[in-house]
This record gives C-alpha cells, structure tokens and sequence, in this order.
C-alpha cells in the first residue's frame, strides 16, 4: 500500500474547511472533500477513495492537480466542445454571407468555390472535407437546378416532340 500523498500548503486548515464549505456543486464538493480528508488523515488513498465510494485513480488524480496548480487545479476542463475548430461559429457565418447574395440570386454556388476564400481567413489549406462540414455546421444544403421551368406546359413540349426533326446517328 502507498503511504498517504503530501499535500502542498496552500491553505491552514482553517483555509482548507471554509474552502471545502464553498463548494458550489456536489461533484466539486466531493473533489474539495477528498483533499480535505487527505490532509485531515492523512488517509491514504485507497482509504479516501473507500470513504467517498470513487476510485482511487481519481484520488491521486486530485491530489496532483491541487499539488500543482493550487485549489484550481481541481476544477474540470470540459470535455466538449469544438477543440479543432479553425473558426468561431460567428466568423463561419460571416464568411458564408458573402456567398449567400450569390446564392440567392441563382448562381450555383459549390463547395470548391469556397475552398480559397476559407484558406485564406484560416490562414492555412484547409481539406474539401472540412469546407463541406463547414457547410453542414451552418446548415447549408445542397440545392441543384431543375431540369425544366415550373411553369413549362407539358402539352407544348408533347407536340414539340411529335414535330420536330429527327436526328440521325
């Protein structure tokens, strides 16, 4: 069995109780408390994790972030979130309105005619594949042509059918 960890002194116990007091959340709570009971013990960490009902693992874990970064080494990083994004999502979309006039007014617009202008606001080359979850992201579908006018009259292009010259092959 390890022995107990050593705590770095940023709090007096007194420190340490009213800080484990002010916890916001129980989670936060829970962290607080291991810590508590590891300078309190000093419990090792099997002990401390038996207490609490968590794993020992998460003990340690703890105990070294708040042995190097104080009391916030406790607190969570998140685990979500876009880590790779290039962009915000506010500059995706000020990026696109330059293209969404275009589209409007009927030009088709394609993915590879974004892939120069998004390089150079990343300020690096960027895939197709990332232009094309860009476009996703900001919900940008694919819309083609017709094949023919909505108010075509299908009557007229029957007997355009039936009159016209045959060609040969």
């Amino acid at each position: 069995m390890r022995p107990p960890a050593k705590l770095a002194p940023w709090f007096t116990a007194e420190q340490m109780l009213a800080w484990l007091q002010e916890a916001a959340d129980k989670a936060s709570y829970q962290r607080r408390l291991a810590i508590w009971l590891t300078q309190l013990g000093p419990y090792p960490a099997d002990q401390v994790a038996a207490m609490l009902g968590i794993s020992k693992q998460a003990v340690w874990k703890w105990v070294s972030g708040y042995n190097r970064k104080g009391p916030e080494g406790l607190e969570r990083e998140g685990r979500g979130g876009r880590r790779w994004g290039l962009l915000s999502l506010e500059q995706e979309r000020a990026l696109l309105a330059r293209f969404a006039a275009r589209a409007r007014a009927g030009d088709i617009v394609s993915a590879k005619q974004f892939l120069p202008e998004i390089c150079e606001a990343v300020g690096r080359e960027v895939s197709l594949a990332y232009v094309y979850k860009l476009l996703h992201r900001q919900q940008w579908r694919k819309l083609a042509p017709r094949p023919r006018h909505v108010k075509q009259d299908p009557a007229a292009r029957a007997a355009f059918k039936q009159t016209s010259r045959k060609r040969s092959a």
